[in-house]
């Protein structure tokens, strides 16, 4: 009866239900691999997701994920350095496009030409 009317719910002190969550991931040599993102400053981040419902809408309906448990998913990224976890974000900006941009040539300025030696004597 108390799984009944508790079920899922956090701990005090956590935002969010323990339990699987949904984990956006890329395909590796091996398998899959976790897709890491980066925060707003340059920090870098695992993400995951509630449902799927909530993946889909904000990193798109082809987005392959797996589900992990929140401490499977902190052991995956802790050797990589990542410590942080953002659960359902609502925004994600598309990765910056890579393009070559054209810089202009410095001008080569011509060598100047020599005084004669007479116009440095007087």
């Amino acid at each position: 009866m108390a799984d009944a009317l508790y079920g899922d719910d956090p701990e005090p002190g956590e935002p969010f239900p323990a339990g699987r969550l949904c984990v956006p991931v890329r395909p590796g040599a091996h398998g899959c691999v976790t897709r890491l993102f980066r925060t707003p400053v340059g920090g870098r981040t695992a993400v995951a997701f509630t449902d799927p419902a909530r993946l889909r809408a904000v990193l798109g309906a082809d987005q392959p994920w797996i589900r992990l448990a929140e401490p499977a998913l902190r052991a995956l990224v802790a050797p990589l350095d990542v410590r942080d976890l953002r659960i359902d974000p609502l925004l994600t900006a598309p990765r910056a496009a890579a393009t070559a941009v054209a810089l202009p040539q410095p001008q080569r300025q011509p060598h100047p030409q020599p005084l004669p030696l007479t116009a440095l004597a007087s």
